[in-house]
């Protein structure tokens, strides 16, 4: 668990592996409910690199001084990225 914000990661290491690389966030929204969108790569085993950057939005609660995670939502490819951004650029026009 995180006690901030600045401690909230999604990076993953097993072993001395880092499986889930953690390149970028952004803080959308801070308070008892915190949302970050994350940009991300998989470790690919096969390839022995890191695969395509990914993307996830998650949404923290924070409740005994500390977040946790509540939800999220992962955006799997940049192509799917391109079309939320086109939706939603259409919607707020």
């Amino acid at each position: 668990m995180a006690a901030t914000i600045d401690e909230i990661t999604i990076e993953y290491v097993d072993g001395d592996l880092v499986t889930i690389k953690e390149y970028e966030k952004v803080v959308l929204s801070k308070g008892a409910w915190t949302t970050i969108v994350f940009r991300y790569a998989d470790w690919d085993k096969k390839k022995e690199a890191y695969g395509p950057d990914k993307y996830s939005i998650r949404r923290y609660q924070k409740k005994n001084n500390e977040y946790r995670q509540k939800s999220k939502f992962n955006i799997s490819s940049k192509d799917q990225a391109q079309k939320i951004i086109d939706v939603l650029t259409q919607w707020i026009k």
